[in-house]
């Protein structure tokens, strides 16, 4: 007896970033840092901001409008929007349900979903849930933050790393489905590293940035390499891939210094991965989907070829995904 289940594959990516540049002289300008200093920690050149009247839910709906603009799809035939982000708009109605008003999606159920930097990529991992349970045809992730107006500006060592962005893709069923292989994981354990106080809770002093990002980056960085190597190759040997064999891989933009350290341990050549740190900063949900769109734009990301893609930030959470492109 043969599986009759539909496959499902990434049909489309689109993005959007903010007009305004912040270069790293700017950032000089509001803290005690340099343009090198920036550069040799991070990787980051500038990053994108968000206008005082421009949120998360207008990013999205611009990435899902780029989408739009090079795949045509009836918006009658998408039946869910998931709206990655740990910035949304309001606590409520969500991002997911702004996008689809605004997109004009009349049969659409709508939510948020919160992986911070993971979010694109539990996104997909969603999507492609609801698409191979024959739950829904067509399924729109958007993933999109404005971290600019929860950045701790006072803070040198995090508000460098911020920018804003916003990514879009169409999950569809197919005959052959694109994913090859697909992991997600937690450590709830962790979360005291990287957290955003809330609205009524906070750890350590609540008087201390109320709202802004707090991070340990020396042990987000111990996780995050040792995490990512791991799920890295747990996914190659899924797929029946080696390092050698893939064809690219698409890391979470968080750091340079990360991506290089991951490579090094997993044996994937450098020259092999697509960022967006330089030129966008740390966008949380949003750095995959700009980094394989700006592979796309040069040549580089191409149909058939094998991707790696992994997500991994604040909660702690992580996932990943190898898909044929």
């Amino acid at each position: 007896m043969t599986d009759a289940r539909p496959g499902a594959r990434i049909a489309a990516i689109g993005t959007y970033a903010p007009e305004r540049v912040v270069t790293n002289a700017d950032m000089s300008q509001i803290v005690d840092t340099s343009d090198e200093w920036i550069v040799r920690r991070t990787g980051i050149r500038e990053r994108r901001a968000a206008a005082p009247t421009e949120f998360t839910s207008d990013l999205c709906l611009a990435a899902a409008r780029d989408l739009f603009s090079r795949y045509p799809v009836d918006p009658a035939s998408i039946g869910f929007v998931i709206a990655c982000t740990s910035t949304p708009d309001f606590a409520f109605p969500s991002v997911a349900c702004l996008v689809q008003d605004r997109l004009g999606l009349p049969n659409a159920g709508a939510i948020d979903l919160n992986a911070t930097c993971a979010g694109f990529m539990y996104g997909l991992h969603t999507a492609r849930s609801l698409v191979e349970s024959g739950l829904h045809q067509t399924v729109l992730v958007v993933a999109g933050e404005t971290l600019t107006k929860v950045t701790d500006y006072s803070d040198r060592t995090t508000c460098v790393l911020f920018g804003d962005g916003a990514g879009a893709a169409i999950v569809q069923a197919a005959p052959r489905g694109s994913f090859l292989a697909s992991t997600v994981g937690s450590f709830g354990a962790g979360g005291a590293n990287l957290y955003r106080t809330g609205l009524s809770r906070c750890i350590g002093d609540p008087a201390s940035a109320p709202g802004m990002i707090h991070q340990n980056g020396r042990e987000v960085y111990r996780w995050a390499v040792e995490t990512v190597s791991r799920g890295v190759e747990s996914l190659l040997a899924q797929a029946g891939l080696t390092p050698a064999t893939l064809d690219w891989f698409v890391p979470h933009s968080a750091n340079a210094r990360i991506i290089e350290a991951v490579c090094e341990r997993t044996g994937i050549p450098a020259d092999r991965t697509l960022s967006s740190i330089e030129h966008f900063g740390n966008t949380s949900a949003a750095t995959i989907p700009l980094a394989l769109a700006a592979g796309e734009r040069d040549g580089r990301l191409r149909g058939g070829q094998s991707v790696l893609m992994f997500g991994f930030g604040g909660g702690l959470v992580h996932a990943g995904a190898i898909v044929e492109w």
